[in-house]
């Protein structure tokens, strides 16, 4: 009795190099936004003071940017192209630069966890009120 074999076509391999390429671009770029609690208002009022003592001289104590730093309204920052996991990364680690050109960003040192999700509650919380800019 003979098999078959079945045959590999030359564009299987080609598909399976463009998805993990584009599972892992997504990763880079923050993929879906994580669930999260609503954040108390006195939670986003400490992410507030701490957005404005942190990184205000940035991204602007409007978060509309400076010559510095990008604006958070950006539609880049919006919670499916960057998730509050690729702001947490950016502010323990820094980022390098890939979608502006100011510069790669040091890392936010003297944040504990909880501090951080101030910060990340503050800036969801005014992107969703002042909606964001194209």
């Amino acid at each position: 009795m003979k098999r078959l074999l079945h045959a590999v076509s030359p564009v299987q391999p080609i598909a399976a190099v463009v998805t993990v390429a584009l599972i892992v671009f997504a990763a880079a770029c923050g993929g879906a936004p994580e669930a999260q609690e609503p954040a108390s208002p006195a939670g986003l009022a400490v992410g507030a003071d701490l957005y404005q003592s942190n990184c205000a001289s940035c991204h602007g104590a409007d978060l509309q940017g400076t010559d510095k730093g990008p604006s958070h309204l950006s539609i880049v920052y919006e919670p499916n192209h960057h998730g509050d996991d690729a702001f947490r990364s950016a502010i323990l680690h820094g980022a390098r630069q890939h979608h502006w050109n100011f510069g790669d960003m040091a890392a936010v040192t003297g944040l504990d966890n909880d501090e951080i999700d101030d910060v990340i509650a503050y800036v969801r919380s005014e992107q969703e009120r002042q909606g964001f800019d194209q």
